[in-house]
Formats: C-alpha cells, sequence, structure tokens
C-alpha cells in the first residue's frame, strides 16, 4: 500500500532529488539554506533523497544517545519539506547505517514525519527499495518511481549494488502494473550508488588531458572524462565513478521492455551530468551537503520534469545560483574544499606527495653533490 498520494495536478509532475547532505548533529546552515531556496525555486510535486543523508560513522550516531541524534539530524533535514508540505522519499546510501542506526530505524523516523512517500518494501529487511506510482488526471497510473538501496560493500570490497532478489522485485512489480494498465508504464528509478555503466558513458583521456579524472579499482590508473557528444550544458565531472566491481545486470534488466527512462544517482559529490546510454539516460547528481567534501557552491539539487506521455526533462539548482557567493560557515566551507574524495585518492595522494618528496631530495642531493665537486676542482 502507498502512504501518500501522488499524481499530476498540472501539465507536469515535478521532483526534486536530493543527495549526499551527510549531517551530523552539528547540522550545516547552508544546507538547510540550500534546501530550503531549492525547494521556494522548484515547488516539487516529489522530493527523493538518495542516500547518505548522515555521516553515519560519526561518534553521535554511535553511542548512547544515537537515536536521539539521529532524530534531531533527520527531523532538520526534513524541517523544510514538513514546513511547505511537500511529500518525500527516501533510499539509503553506503554512509547511512554505518553507525547504530539501521536503515529501518531512520526509516521509522521519517515515518513520523508528515508527507513520507513509501509503499511495501522489496522485502520487510530492505525499506529502501520501493515503487510510488504517479496518477494521472484519470486516477491511471502514469509514472512509477523505484528506490533501491544499493547497500555499503559488495564481497570484493568494492561499493554495493541492487542484487538478484531486488532485481527480481523490481521485474515482478514492473509486469504486474504493466498487466493492470495494459502496457509498461513509463518509468524512472533512483539509487545512490552507480552501476558499471557509468564508465560506458564516459570517454578515455590521457592523464593531463583537460578535465580528466583519475579512476580507481577495477579501473585503477585509467583517466576519464566527460564526453562531449554525450554531455549536456552545466554538466561537470570531478571524480571517478565509485561503482561495485561486478555488475549485477540491473541496467540490462531495465533495458527489457523500454519503460525505464533513466537512472540517477548520487555518491560521487562531485558529479554532475546526464548521459545517454543505449535506450535510458545514466545520471549523477552533485552532493547538497556541506558538512562533507563537495564540488563548491555548485553543491545543489537535481530538478526533473514528466509529462504524461512518457517523456521528461532535468536540470539542476545550485547554491550559487540560490544563494550567492557567500556561505554561511565560511571556515567549514573552505575546510571541506581541501578533502581528498576517497580513501583510495587519499592514498594515491599520500604515494604520489612521498614520491615527490623523494625526487626533490634526490635532486637537491644532486645539486648539492655536483657543487661540491666544483669547489674541489676549483682547489
Amino acid at each position: 500500500m502507498q502512504s501518500v498520494p501522488l499524481s499530476f495536478s498540472g501539465e507536469n509532475f515535478r521532483i526534486m532529488q536530493i543527495t549526499d547532505t551527510q549531517e551530523t548533529l552539528a547540522v550545516s546552515p547552508d544546507t538547510v539554506k540550500l534546501i530550503c531556496a531549492a525547494l521556494d525555486e522548484a515547488q516539487p510535486d516529489l522530493v527523493v533523497f538518495t542516500g547518505d543523508q548522515i555521516k553515519g560513522y560519526s561518534p553521535v550516531f554511535r553511542g548512547k544517545n544515537a537515536r536521539q541524534n539521529g532524530e534531531a539530524t533527520i527531523g532538520a533535514l526534513l524541517a523544510p519539506l514538513a514546513e511547505r508540505g511537500v511529500p518525500f522519499a527516501v533510499t539509503y546510501g553506503n554512509h547511512d547505517a554505518e553507525g547504530a542506526l539501521s536503515n529501518a530505524d531512520q526509516f521509522e523516523i521519517c515515518r513520523r514525519t508528515p508527507g513520507f512517500a513509501f509503499s511495501d518494501p522489496a522485502a520487510p529487511e530492505d525499506v529502501g527499495t520501493y515503487c510510488l506510482s504517479v496518477k494521472d488526471g484519470n486516477g491511471k497510473d502514469a509514472l512509477l518511481v523505484y528506490l533501491f538501496d544499493t547497500h555499503n560493500r559488495s564481497e570484493d570490497g568494492s561499493f554495493g549494488r541492487v542484487n538478484d532478489a531486488q532485481l527480481a522485485w523490481y521485474r515482478a512489480t514492473r509486469d504486474a502494473y504493466a498487466a493492470a494498465n495494459g502496457a509498461p508504464v513509463p518509468s524512472i528509478a533512483f539509487q545512490h550508488i552507480p552501476t558499471p555503466e557509468y564508465f560506458d558513458i564516459l570517454k578515455r583521456s590521457r592523464r593531463f588531458g583537460s578535465g580528466s579524472v583519475r579512476a580507481y579499482g577495477n579501473h585503477k590508473n585509467e583517466y576519464y572524462v566527460l564526453d562531449e557528444e554525450n554531455r549536456r550544458d552545466g554538466d561537470f565531472l570531478g571524480e571517478s565513478p565509485a561503482t561495485s566491481f561486478e555488475n549485477s545486470g540491473q541496467i540490462d534488466a531495465f533495458l527489457e521492455q523500454g519503460e525505464m527512462m533513466a537512472l540517477y544517482v548520487g555518491h560521487n559529490h562531485k558529479n554532475s551530468f546526464t548521459a545517454r546510454y543505449k535506450t535510458i539516460d545514466l545520471g549523477n547528481t552533485q552532493s547538497a551537503g556541506f558538512n562533507v567534501y563537495g564540488p563548491g557552491l555548485e553543491r545543489g539539487v537535481r530538478v526533473l520534469d514528466f509529462s504524461p506521455d512518457g517523456s521528461y526533462a532535468t536540470f539542476t539548482l545550485t547554491y550559487h545560483d540560490l544563494c550567492g557567493d557567500e556561505p554561511e560557515d565560511k571556515r567549514k566551507y573552505a575546510m571541506m574544499q581541501h578533502m581528498p574524495t576517497s580513501i583510495a585518492g587519499t592514498v594515491t595522494l599520500i604515494k604520489e606527495t612521498l614520491a615527490l618528496a623523494g625526487i626533490a631530495a634526490l635532486t637537491a642531493g644532486t645539486v648539492y653533490a655536483a657543487v661540491k665537486m666544483k669547489q674541489i676542482e676549483k682547489k
């Protein structure tokens, strides 16, 4: 059963995606400022949070006050929506449940907030995987909004992915709606972690090519840029997609009947793009949180407008666009601008720094030896 009714109230149904707020008990005023400004500007019909709402690894979510702190943090993020009467849906990322609060605990916190949109989950323990139906003016299913929990880590140590049970649930749900409506229903999917196909929509580049980013994992030491022939105005790539190594077949499942228009993810805070892959779009939305690394004042949200004919358009709204160039917490903002984007990136940075230090020391030693030799020769 679906908790909050959703419908096309006019020509479009507007969804706002907010991802990677990654907040702690001391919620950044700039995160809240961005959410409030984006809600007022876009006036969405539904907000979808796509994971890492909280820093589950923070000490405030691990101690005896974890539940109380979790309720306060999630409540602060949801308050702008509740105040405006905007429905919202939630799935989870790799950081949400790293503390004492499980995803189920966080689900219960959300359920006590007015406007929470959810339906029967894919499994009792999988509260972040479900499907919402948006009705047209005649009460017919016009748009399906799928949320998938991509979990934390895979067995091989790479980031998580949708599993076989979730794909079986997706196919059964898709087919049931198609049977009830006489045809597949146009659909959109949201989740936290990108699939391996996100590398397929990028372009391999030289190490020092303009805009190139270094990949890790099973793409270690490869470099990528956005494909100029498959990008849109305002897109940017600031870090490598952090995917699972193994491909679960999720995108292949999405391609089977052609009803899936796009998949949008978060996870990579410095990436904001939409690119075509076969017959669907694959998109990444930049982070919205100011208590974690991000793309400067280009932190933002994504807006997606869906038409009853099964088409959609998308754009982003950024802090720079909505709030200007002066973050309220300038000190925290400056610190977060210099954080590495991943553990792998940190390790590489340390190695390269040490290597450069070694080269510098060797060079200095060589110069010093050469100078001493000349002094000896002069004697």
